[in-house]
């Protein structure tokens, strides 16, 4: 059954477009219909493939944003400039299109709702989108795990979800906290990359033992793990996920 379940999850499948919604200017949800989708953890990601008429063909790996809940899953993709794969996906690929995907993959950089002890969040720009269908598998389990989110973004109109954001930071479930590297809405000193001060004032402390994940583009992960470090968290507490030319998922 095991090795059943791994053939499938590494064979190619056609989902069908449902839905896609606006997220920002350059990124965009994508809601999939997938008949034999084998269900995902919160985390994981799928590839999905391309196939031009030529016959060329172009694969990408991206996360999933959607808890399962045994209906259609959901992409968020944030447009990469001189992309093969994401600009097709942000601004051609319309509901009723086919899309070949492969999945689901990963086991590392997941959350489960059996999980014990406070999770800390930590997002750059699109990085958020793996952290989303965590708080949305946290939301679905009724989990009183403590979760808090700090999302890295370069200005405001960049903020992906951010209905959804807003609607958790009203609410006691989760902390949600923003912080913008290029431009910050009215009323918010500061602007800056995420730093030690950061990291101290906005995340769980290491006195609370949390399991943090971390996820963005390489360098910005690789900073944000080694100042968590510094701060005297454990480093085999601290899951990291990254993207761009050396990394993994978008």
């Amino acid at each position: 059954m095991e090795r059943t379940a791994i053939r499938r999850r590494l064979t190619w499948q056609v989902a069908t477009v449902v839905d896609v919604r606006r997220e920002t200017e350059t990124a965009r949800t994508i809601v999939l219909d997938v008949p034999d989708w084998p269900g995902h953890l919160a985390g994981q990601h799928l590839d999905v493939r391309l196939t031009a008429d030529d016959g060329y063909r172009a694969s990408r790996s991206y996360s999933v944003a959607s808890a399962w809940d045994g209906t259609t899953i959901e992409l968020t993709v944030e447009q990469v400039p001189d992309g093969e794969v994401s600009p097709y996906l942000v601004d051609v690929l319309k509901v009723g299109d086919p899309l070949e995907i492969r999945g689901p993959v990963g086991g590392w950089f997941v959350w489960k709702p059996e999980q014990e002890g406070p999770v800390q969040l930590i997002g750059g720009g699109s990085g958020v989108v793996p952290l989303r269908a965590m708080l949305r598998a946290h939301a679905g389990a009724s989990s009183s795990a403590h979760f808090r989110l700090l999302y890295s973004v370069r200005r405001p109109q960049s903020v992906i979800y951010v209905e959804d954001l807003k609607e958790l930071a009203a609410s006691d479930d989760v902390d949600v906290r923003l912080v913008y590297t290029r431009e910050a809405p009215a009323g918010e000193p500061r602007v800056g990359r995420i730093d030690a001060e950061t990291i101290m004032q906005h995340t769980l402390p290491a006195s609370e033992s949390p399991t943090t994940y971390v996820c963005g583009p390489t360098p910005f992960v690789e900073t944000v793990a080694d100042l968590l470090v510094a701060a005297g968290h454990d480093p085999a507490r601290v899951r990291t996920e990254r993207f761009g030319p050396t990394g993994g998922p978008r």
